[in-house]
């Protein structure tokens, strides 16, 4: 499990803009990691609606976001499209990344056990270590600390 102050580990993913996303093309960036379980369902609509109305204000810090779920490629520039989402959406397939970071976890919905992601936010150094993690995210006003979390990194 990532945890604050450590470095996240090498990864390489597709976005959907048919490009190769890796922790060495960020190098020198600092960056918003942000899991969610699924594309187009209604909090993760949500969340990603909240990091796009928010997208030019982490611009003006120099701040990427990434969002990542285990969807396709196709299923995200689908879930882009549909809602003018203006943020980058990476397809972690086989889960890789999610494991790496700890947010691959058992769920219990209704007495049903099952695999999914947690939602949960990293914002990640331009040396690519964790400056802060939000684990169990609860979408209304996330985004928000996120972005103060952020303007205080780049203020040190």
């Amino acid at each position: 499990m990532i945890e604050v102050g450590k470095k996240i580990p090498a990864f390489k993913l597709p976005s959907d803009e048919n490009e190769t996303i890796s922790l060495s093309s960020l190098k020198g960036h600092p960056f918003v990691l942000f899991f969610y379980p699924k594309d187009d369902t209604s909090g993760c609509t949500k969340e990603a609606i909240a990091f796009t109305e928010n997208a030019n204000a982490f611009d003006a810090l120099g701040v990427h976001i990434l969002g990542v779920s285990p969807d396709s490629v196709a299923s995200h520039q689908k879930f882009k499209k549909k809602h003018e989402l203006g943020i980058t959406l990476l397809a972690d397939e086989e889960r890789k990344l999610a494991e790496a970071f700890g947010v691959w976890v058992e769920k219990n919905m209704y007495g049903r056990k099952y695999m999914g992601i947690e939602r949960s936010t990293f914002l990640i150094d331009d040396k690519g270590k964790v400056v802060e993690a939000w684990r169990k995210v609860k979408v209304p006003g996330h985004v928000e600390k996120v972005l103060e979390s952020a303007k205080a990194m780049m203020t040190v």
